[in-house]
């Protein structure tokens, strides 16, 4: 049985502001909602659990009518007790996954089932493996927008996976492949038109040229090219445009919101996240960017694909997991939260990061997305002993945590040291516009 939404008041709605926004996030295992107000105080918040399926391995399915149902909870979760007339904008951002839908708009079944209502290849299903390893093997131009190597989660090898696998019952009835992030917006608004965000980071759009025909010749999805991309999207708008005019009658109602409400073109999860880090007020916490223009910030954000998963993984699958779940309940805390103090509990006289000194992880358990684009990659553990009590796993479990934090650390000063050097390169090609920096060209997801 699922849990109920989970909602959140906040003591700002007292002041009653003149406006307020509700911003809806879609993650891998929830939907969030958030209402803030004009000076962006978040007000109220709400949470509720979405279904996820893994019919194989490496398969991994949602649906699109769960998820919209989702949202339509926590939305109505956090606008309760105010007056919704005054909210003037909806935002949506969410994970990179596929939807597909017929011509009528109605679910379409992407696996071998045949069951329709799972209609969503979610972001981390790696199904296409022989496919995007055709794809890298083209060597198409298009590659260089995305580090030269297309990873496994991205959309046009599941596409091609469809159209190879699913034709008959998928490929052939499908009328419309939107990323998650722009589904969301069109049920909202009744408008088709995509984000810039989701086309240029996972779908091989350019921002200055569109699309290339040659590519999608080249790795056999010619068809997509017909009626001018109308199945992928042919009109496409920079995050944050407004969309159409707003809130349509019925999914108003859906969400419990007037009708003709503002609606954003959407966001990437991690870009909508990274957006707000580097956009926030800082002043009064003492830090180095208060003061300096927004430029000079930088946001690491992480999430589900590069901490939970390893995590959990990790964790679940310990001896004395059963253990700790009967402790961490009986003192009416999370799993983590017990480890966390179960950890300064045997840390003895040395700092808790000195647990781990002869025990090492490599995180990439599920490949590695970024910066190498290698889904072979494997996770590992060296260390290990025959202990399997709890001291154990909270030692197991610190030392996977200090691993997705290297890691991460470790990805930003690359990302640090080749957009530095990029940007050199074409500074010296515009040497009177040093500014005149192809953004493209660095993006590497």
């Amino acid at each position: 049985m699922e849990a109920e939404v989970e909602g959140t008041m906040m003591s700002g709605r007292d002041q009653e502001p003149s406006r307020y926004y509700v911003g809806i996030d879609v993650g891998t295992g929830s939907v969030r909602a958030a209402l803030v107000d004009q000076r962006g105080l978040l007000l109220a918040f709400a949470e509720q659990p979405i279904k996820k399926w893994e019919p194989q391995f490496n398969h991994h399915e949602q649906s699109s009518e769960d998820i919209w149902a989702a949202c339509c909870l926590v939305t109505k979760e956090v606008v309760q007790g105010i007056d919704a007339h005054r909210i003037r904008g909806l935002g949506f951002d969410a994970t990179c996954s596929l939807v597909v839908l017929d011509k009528e708009f109605h679910p379409l079944p992407v696996n071998h089932e045949g069951d329709s209502s799972r209609n969503v290849i979610m972001w981390l299903d790696h199904r296409a493996v022989s496919q995007v390893h055709r794809i890298n093997e083209t060597k198409h131009r298009v590659l260089q927008y995305v580090g030269g190597v297309m990873s496994v989660e991205m959309q046009a090898p599941k596409l091609l996976w469809l159209k190879e696998n699913l034709r008959e019952i998928c490929w052939d009835k499908a009328g419309h492949f939107f990323d998650l992030p722009d589904f969301l917006s069109w049920k909202a608004t009744g408008v088709t038109a995509r984000s810039l965000c989701s086309l240029v980071c996972k779908w091989t759009y350019s921002a200055e040229k569109g699309w290339d025909d040659s590519f999608w010749k080249m790795i056999g999805l010619e068809d997509l090219i017909d009626d001018n991309y109308s199945k992928i999207g042919n009109l496409v708008l920079l995050p944050g445009a407004a969309l159409g005019i707003g809130l349509t009658p019925e999914a108003a109602r859906e969400l419990g919101l007037p009708s003709g409400i503002a609606v954003a073109a959407s966001l990437i999860d991690a870009h909508a996240g990274g957006l707000g880090v580097i956009g926030a007020d800082v002043r009064g916490h003492g830090l180095t960017c208060e003061g300096q223009p927004v430029t000079s910030r930088l946001a690491v954000i992480c999430g589900t694909s590069s901490c939970h998963m390893g995590i959990d993984h990790m964790v679940q699958g310990h001896p004395a997991f059963p253990e700790l779940q009967a402790k961490a309940t009986a003192r009416c805390q999370s799993i983590y939260a017990y480890l966390n103090s179960h950890l300064d509990l045997i840390k003895k006289a040395q700092p808790v990061g000195f647990l781990t000194v002869d025990l090492h992880v490599w995180p990439d358990f599920h490949g590695n997305r970024s910066p190498l684009a290698d889904l072979t990659l494997k996770g590992m553990v060296t260390g290990l002993t025959l202990s399997q009590d709890l001291d154990d796993l909270a030692i197991l479990y610190l030392a996977t945590v200090q691993a997705i934090a290297f890691s991460e650390t470790s990805q930003t000063a690359f990302y640090m040291e080749t957009t530095s050097k990029q940007i050199k390169v074409e500074a010296n090609k515009y040497p009177n516009n040093s500014t005149s920096v192809n953004m493209e060209n660095m993006n590497r997801r």
